[in-house]
């Protein structure tokens, strides 16, 4: 008897879809992998995902980690937890709706946006790190650090880009300040049409800290590259749930 058409050429997709993700952000490409086998059709509607073993295994990360994507991605929406003998996890009958792209959203207004972003923060906190701060400028990083940390959800994305103004404004180039500022709107009018995820909070939340840390230690490298990881954890869930 020979295989389904159909069901090979989901499996042969599956195999390169759920492929290793990148080191530093695990959590976030885990989101992103499982997304793109839903929004692409590999795993239809009802259908149940591979075991979280087999998951964690080509994927090449922790069974924590995919636990925590698999609950993130439930709590959004898009998967169901089923007990029992037949049990496992499926993909929700019916899907929010940002799961066929947002409209007037391409994967090329996303790639500028971020594109710009990892140009100008990146760059914003190695020069930050390179500079005597001044013990105000210091404090105002400790500060925008702590606000973030304690957010409450609604309130989380703003107070996430006044930590990173105050990065931009610690570069001591004030022309820099006012286009971080409205290249953050452009970010974040995208990052409000997918759902907050807490472990990717928390995980933001670790990198904001190396970020400051980097910083305030003079650091240029490890600044920038902590931000460079930060930039691809929120590229990696906005081409996940938007393009």
């Amino acid at each position: 008897m020979s295989a389904d058409p159909d069901d090979v050429s989901s499996a042969e997709a599956s195999s390169a879809l759920l492929r290793p993700v990148r080191p530093g952000n695990a959590f976030e490409d885990t989101v992103e992998r499982l997304l793109q086998t839903i929004r692409l059709g590999v795993i239809r509607p009802g259908e149940s995902l591979p075991p979280e073993r087999e998951l964690a295994t080509r994927l090449g990360v922790s069974r924590d980690t995919v636990r925590e994507a698999i609950r993130s991605l439930a709590d959004a929406g898009y998967l169901v937890a089923r007990r029992g003998r037949y049990g496992g996890t499926f993909l929700a009958e019916e899907l929010p709706a940002h799961t066929h792209g947002a409209e007037g959203v391409s994967r090329e207004t996303i790639d500028d946006s971020l594109r710009l972003r990892e140009i100008l923060e990146v760059g914003a906190a190695r020069m930050a790190a390179t500079r005597t701060l001044a013990a105000a400028e210091r404090e105002e990083l400790w500060s925008r650090l702590g606000d973030v940390r304690d957010a409450k959800l609604d309130d989380y994305r703003r107070l996430d880009s006044r930590l990173h103004l105050a990065i931009a404004e610690a570069a001591g180039c004030p022309s820099l300040v006012p286009l971080v500022a409205e290249n953050r709107m452009r970010l974040n009018s995208l990052l409000d049409q997918i759902p907050l995820l807490s472990r990717n909070i928390a995980h933001s939340d670790e990198q904001h800290e190396a970020i400051v840390m980097a910083i305030l230690a003079g650091d240029g490298d490890a600044a920038a590259a902590a931000m460079r990881a930060h930039v691809a954890g929120s590229a990696a869930l906005l081409h996940g749930f938007l393009d």
